[in-house]
């Protein structure tokens, strides 16, 4: 009787099994499968909120780095659970031109494969209580680390000055080629001189070519869209202190795509295993 009521309840454990993969249109032999493959979503669930805590805007090709996980798993994971990263917003501003300079884009055809060989530069503005600040900062392209940054009331010459000054009080060293756009305060003799000096190559893109300093213009766009609100500070002391706080944590902390690290692991990761000369 035990033997035959033990069987009874095993058909009916398994007509249950079929029972359930027949209502979610799978076979019973996956049912375990399933049952384990949600625990692991879960788990992977719980690592990117975890991580979402440090790096708010992170995507799933970030995730998979950080997490080392196969990024399509990981974008099915953020889908499943609706898990999304911030949209990036279109915004614009653009400088004025000035046509009384000779400079052209140096770059357009060349590669730097060391880090201070070029540096990138470009002003954005920053909205707050009605009125515009301006964010003005300097790029290695090699490392991809922001190796200046100044925060002033108007963008001029002296801002980018100060801006170049610093880059240069912070690095000892002077980029073999400066590039920007055609901005009256990047044009104006106080900078164009002061870096001729120091015998570095400017470079300009070309008029109403943005895409040509597209490292400055990727930069503010996921900067501005990852550190939120401007007008969340009740001062400006409070609003500076804490874009410089934003610009150190993606120099030290957040992963770059193309670098697979943060730019600062990268920089160091150079002077550890310097490239070699071509040529030799």
């Amino acid at each position: 009787m035990r033997v035959g009521k033990k069987r009874a309840e095993l058909v009916k454990g398994r007509g249950c099994k079929q029972a359930i993969a027949q209502a979610v249109g799978i076979s019973s032999k996956h049912i375990h499968r399933e049952g384990k493959q949600e625990v692991a979503d879960a788990q992977l669930r719980d690592q990117i909120i975890d991580l979402y805590k440090t790096h708010p805007a992170y995507g799933h090709v970030r995730f998979s780095i950080a997490l080392s996980v196969n990024k399509k798993r990981v974008r099915r994971v953020m889908k499943k659970y609706g898990i999304k990263p911030p949209r990036r917003k279109n915004r614009q501003f653009c400088t004025r031109s000035t046509a009384h300079h000779t400079y052209t884009n140096l770059i357009k055809d060349w590669k730097p494969i060391r880090p201070h060989e070029l540096w990138c530069s470009d002003v954005s503005f920053i909205p707050f209580q009605g009125k515009w600040w301006y964010l003005a900062t300097i790029v290695d392209i090699v490392t991809r680390q922001i190796v200046a940054c100044q925060i002033g009331k108007h963008h001029n010459s002296k801002l980018i000055l100060t801006t170049i000054e610093q880059a240069i009080s912070k690095t000892h060293t002077t980029p073999t080629i400066f590039h920007t756009d055609q901005g009256t305060e990047f044009m104006a003799q106080a900078c164009t001189r002061f870096l001729e000096n120091l015998g570095t190559k400017i470079s300009a893109s070309n008029k109403a070519s943005p895409w040509q300093n597209g490292y400055q213009e990727s930069f503010f766009g996921r900067f501005k869209d990852e550190f939120g609100d401007f007008n969340r500070f009740e001062t400006i002391g409070e609003l500076i202190e804490e874009i410089y706080s934003q610009i150190n944590y993606y120099n030290t902390q957040r992963i770059h795509r193309s670098l697979k690290m943060s730019p600062a692991s990268y920089a160091q990761s150079l002077s550890e295993n310097p490239l070699p000369v071509w040529g030799t």
